[in-house]
């Protein structure tokens, strides 16, 4: 009787278990209920010598809060230093079932450039982060083809999986993903290129939970390629902050 019982509960068990996706949608949920949003920003861009070049910047978000099958969120993007730098300003408005719409405003020129899908896996303004990376929050933007694994992150239990965009023109052939099996955030990305070899690394850390939202402090990627890095530190965050519609309009990237 041993063996069936134990068949039965191994049985059972696989009912309650986890998909990659579920995982995936219990992390964008773990990171909804922000509303809107306001930060100050530090990115720091490091070469292959070491050397550093940093740049503040500030940012406004707006959650997707009406349960639109097409529209995710928004966000806008301003940097502030240094001289060089200063004034250019990055708007998007992510899309759950098809591509981002994303441009980009250049004070110098007093004009706006639209980031098209086939340039969004460029670098962001010089940094390690492509322009995809900067909106990645939709589960269904990808798909899971690997089976889940349970590991070991620097004492963290994990969820691990792979996810794979479904965009033909995404700038990875996959991405490699660490999710807290506790908390339901992420931890760790590893990027791979169109040539299913290693390219980036993003790990994650600091996470304040506000009320039920989690909310990050601190990304640091590293392009194992180039052997370049750059960080990205939330200064100052704060959220509900009763933003609307219009301020995330192309016009508001002139204003």
């Amino acid at each position: 009787m041993k063996p069936i019982f134990l068949l039965t509960i191994l049985s059972v068990s696989s009912l309650f278990a986890l998909s990659p996706l579920e995982i995936a949608t219990n992390v964008k949920q773990n990171s909804s209920g922000f509303e809107s949003a306001r930060s100050v920003m530090e990115m720091v861009l490091i070469d292959q010598a070491g050397n550093e070049s940093k740049r503040v910047m500030h940012s406004i978000s707006l959650e997707n809060t009406e349960n639109s099958k097409e529209d995710g969120d928004k966000s806008l993007m301003e940097f502030k230093t240094p001289l060089d730098v200063k004034g250019t300003k990055f708007l998007s408005h992510e899309k759950i079932g098809k591509n981002n719409n994303q441009w980009l405003y250049l004070p110098a020129l007093k004009r706006i450039k639209r980031i098209t899908s086939k340039n969004k896996s460029g670098s962001f303004m010089g940094s390690e982060f492509s322009y995809e990376d900067l909106s990645s929050r939709e589960p269904l933007k990808y798909t899971y083809e690997k089976a889940l694994q349970e590991v070991d992150l620097n004492g963290t239990k994990t969820y691990h999986y792979e996810r794979y965009p479904k965009d033909k023109h995404s700038g990875y052939s996959k991405q490699a993903i660490w999710v807290d099996a506790n908390r339901f955030v992420v931890l760790k990305v590893d990027y791979y290129d169109k040539k299913k070899e290693l390219l980036k690394t993003s790990t994650f850390s600091g996470y304040k939970k506000i009320k039920d939202t989690y909310r990050i402090s601190k990304i640091s990627m590293v392009n194992h390629q180039n052997k370049k890095a750059t960080t990205l530190e939330y200064l100052e965050d704060e959220i509900h902050q009763n933003l609307r519609q219009k301020d995330f309009s192309k016009r508001a990237l002139q204003d």
